[in-house]
């Protein structure tokens, strides 16, 4: 592990709601919301009276009454969150885009050319403001993790630099609620047990974190939690999944909800894997309740698949699993499809007509195939006429209304 702080994480400001107020001058220091039905994002401004990325519209309105909603102007996204990035490539080559705006980037081969860790962030912010007119915050430290805490506690448009002699110090004072990988439900079940700081998790016996959160949570929190993060910087790196979620608002937990919802998600994600041919064996669902408690569960394979009613199906029986062990839930919030393991190349073992009660989800049968031509069919017709031309009924296109597939596309990882 390094000794010197050299890894910076950039994270660009309200990205949407800022490239909103760059491109009108007149919606600067006022609160403002891209979305409509769903606050995609927030302005700072916004945020003051509470209004968060994923809650309904009306919400939002009720809280901030003069709240201004804008449609959103992805192109302008993609080109501003690029030119973010490029300028960190202007400094090193090791750098590792984490989403569209925002990206670690390891400077300790290139001080000699343009001074310390703390003057190349300098400059990375000055440049980033003057050429495209946005903030940026820039954390620095010895740690991937640490960076990324430090870069939350600069915002907004600041710059933190973690000393590696008091890197314990500066972590152990700050909420829970920063670590990577501690969401609100998580948060929730720490506070249950008096757990509010960073330093509370660390003097936490390990057995109990893993008694609360399971085995793997628990003991990565744990590591954490003492900057013990060895993970290195994949430059241009290939995704390891590839997923998709859906914000409801608060929905009630039946069918009529789920399907479609789970369908328009396996098409966004089935169609993700049949572009770069690559299949997955792990399928997992994410269904966060009213109360924002989230449970997952997965499943792994015998054969990696990559068609929408394959997946689509799968991931209704994890569903309903998991609503079938939560019968007390009766409103849902969020619902998330992913596909992991996947294959870099696979030749399909074709299977021979036997006659399972799962034929239709084995990609080798008969009927798999059959399965398979039809999705091709529907990526051709896409590529043609673009993706509105054809889905998989009229339920599942309207799904996808309130959050715009340009808005979604920009979050998704390059496989």
């Amino acid at each position: 592990m390094e000794t010197t702080a050299t890894i910076l994480h950039a994270d660009l400001d309200a990205f949407y709601a800022s490239v909103e107020q760059l491109l009108d001058p007149s919606l600067r220091g006022k609160p403002i919301a891209v979305g409509g039905g769903v606050v995609l994002a927030a302005s700072y401004e916004a945020r003051a009276f509470g209004v968060r990325g994923g809650m309904p519209g009306r919400t939002a309105r009720e809280l901030c009454p003069q709240l201004i909603f804008v449609g959103g102007n992805f192109s302008h996204y993609q080109r501003l969150g690029d030119a973010a990035i490029k300028v960190l490539d202007d400094f090193t080559p090791l750098v590792e885009r984490i989403s569209i705006d925002e990206a670690f980037a390891d400077v300790a081969g290139c001080t000699h050319l343009f001074g310390s860790p703390q003057e190349i962030a300098t400059t990375i912010r000055r440049r980033v403001r003057a050429e495209l007119g946005l903030p940026i915050s820039i954390g620095v430290a010895r740690t991937k993790h640490l960076a990324k805490i430090a870069s939350q506690v600069a915002k907004p448009d600041g710059l933190v630099v973690v000393d590696p002699g008091s890197e314990l110090a500066f972590l152990h004072d700050l909420p829970v609620g920063l670590m990577w990988g501690v969401g609100p439900a998580t948060r929730a079940r720490l506070a249950e047990i008096g757990v509010e700081t960073i330093g509370q998790l660390a003097r936490t016996h390990s057995g109990a974190l893993t008694r609360l959160l399971g085995p793997a949570a628990g003991e990565k929190l744990s590591a954490l939690s003492w900057n013990r993060d060895p993970r290195k910087l994949e430059a241009k790196r290939r995704a390891h999944s590839a997923g998709a979620q859906s914000a409801l608002g608060r929905k009630p937990a039946v069918a009529d909800v789920i399907a479609p919802t789970l369908l328009h998600l396996a098409d966004r994600v089935a169609s993700r894997l049949r572009a770069k041919a690559r299949p997955g064996r792990t399928v997992t669902v994410r269904v966060r309740f009213a109360d924002l408690t989230a449970v997952t569960r997965s499943i792994t394979l015998d054969q990696p698949i990559s068609a929408t009613m394959m997946l689509a199906e799968i991931a209704g029986d994890l569903v309903r699993g998991v609503l079938a062990d939560h019968r007390q839930e009766k409103t849902i919030s969020l619902l998330a499809i992913s596909v992991s393991h996947l294959e870099e190349s696979f030749e399909l073992q074709l299977e021979l007509p036997l006659g399972l009660a799962d034929e239709k989800r084995r990609p080798g049968t008969r009927k798999g195939l059959a399965r398979f031509g039809a999705d091709r069919a529907i990526d051709r017709i896409r590529e043609r006429f673009g993706k509105q031309a054809v889905g998989y009924g009229t339920v599942a296109l309207e799904a996808a209304r309130l959050v715009p597939d340009k808005f979604r596309e920009l979050a998704e990882k390059e496989l």
